[in-house]
């Protein structure tokens, strides 16, 4: 009996597989434009100049449209599992 020679690569840290997976990629994206979303509504829902208004309400519109951006790209049934 003949046997083929086993060839394994290292993978890599977890991290830069995590870094490189086009999940991360896709997520990172969403979160980003979930943001912007959230600024832009703030901007025009406000009605003011983008100086006019607070940095707190900047922020938490910023951070929940980057957690619904989040949340699109991560929940089961946008991976398929639902």
């Amino acid at each position: 009996m003949k046997f083929k020679k086993l060839e394994l690569e290292q993978e890599g840290s977890k991290f830069k597989r995590l870094i490189s997976s086009n999940q991360f990629k896709k997520t990172i994206i969403y979160i980003m434009i979930g943001a912007a979303i959230g600024v832009a509504i703030t901007y025009f829902a406000e009605g003011r100049q983008l100086l006019e208004i607070s940095s707190k309400d900047l922020l938490t519109n910023a951070f929940t449209g980057a957690f619904i951006g989040f949340f699109l790209t991560n929940s089961p049934c946008a991976r398929g599992k639902c």
